[in-house]
């Protein structure tokens, strides 16, 4: 089964500005233990919400709005796709990645699993 870990923040929290060294490194770790067991499909990081674009439908009209979204609760900063057995073992690798941050930073992951091709 497939899981879509979405990694969310509060814009409007104070988190640190980047990953120092020690995240860097134990990310990496991390990373590469996901590999190796055959989990990590893909990860990365989104660009900042400033540069972002939304598109919306309603009333059958589209509306196009460029970033920042001053009205938005959480973000989504970046994902990972896993290949996992179930989803306790999804919760698993997220829990480990959520607690390599420490307690300066204030995020949450949405685990979502895929559906299948039809």
């Amino acid at each position: 089964m497939r899981y879509l870990l979405l990694i969310q923040s509060d814009p409007n929290a104070v988190n640190p500005t980047a990953p120092d060294d020690r995240l860097l490194e134990e990310m990496g770790k991390l990373l590469e233990d996901m590999t190796k067991a055959g989990v990590l499909l893909d990860t990365a990081g989104l660009r900042p919400i400033d540069e972002a674009t939304r598109i919306q439908l309603a009333d059958g009209r589209q509306t196009v709005v460029d970033g920042p979204f001053t009205e938005s609760k959480e973000i989504v900063g970046g994902y990972c796709l896993l290949q996992a057995r179930s989803k306790d073992e999804a919760v698993e690798w997220g829990s480990r990645f959520l607690e390599l941050h420490g307690p300066d930073w204030e995020i949450g992951l949405e685990i979502r699993q895929l559906d299948d091709p039809v």
